[in-house]
């Protein structure tokens, strides 16, 4: 997500590997094999190796690693951000904002996941519901350049298209 404010990637959230803390992964697509395949030594690998191919610029072998990841820790939220911003940099939109969305309900508070998901409705032609979650990122942190550029770009594309072709 080239959009997303400078500096680190890394996620704020360091919970991120419940396996590690002794709770066990129990989430959708995974099975019990899979569930015994990934031990959370595992998932801290492909999460690191994941995020080292974004840094790279790799976004799209980042998605694939990071998704085994995902699947193993459905609830990291570090995870499912990581494998967003991979999947945004490969233009999987709805993907993504899937992705964020899942954040966002579990933090609605996290203006980053707000700020995701935002961009990724917007690229995926939803600016009506993109505009919502921009205005609420740019609310929670207006010093945020990338947030309020973004949400003025949503906003001028929807005036844009209410106004009467000429």
């Amino acid at each position: 997500m080239s959009e997303g404010p400078s500096g680190s990637w890394d996620s704020r959230y360091l919970e991120n590997f419940p396996g590690q803390a002794g709770f066990e992964a129990d989430g959708p697509g995974e099975t019990g094999d899979e569930q015994a395949q990934s031990s959370p030594g595992d998932v801290h690998a492909w999460y690191t190796t994941g995020m080292e191919l974004l840094d790279k610029g790799s976004p799209a072998a980042a998605a694939q690693v990071l998704q085994r990841a995902a699947l193993a820790e459905p609830t990291s939220r570090s995870v499912r951000e990581a494998l967003a911003r991979a999947q945004f940099d490969t233009g999987r939109y709805a993907e993504a904002a899937d992705n964020f969305r899942v954040i966002v309900e579990a933090s609605p508070s996290d203006d980053y996941a707000h700020f995701g998901l935002g961009l990724s409705l917007s690229r995926s032609g939803d600016h009506e519901r993109a505009a919502e979650y921009l205005a609420l990122a740019a609310a929670m942190r207006p010093d945020r350049k990338p947030y309020t550029d973004a949400l003025r770009q949503v906003r001028a594309t929807l005036q844009a298209r209410k106004r009467p072709a000429e």
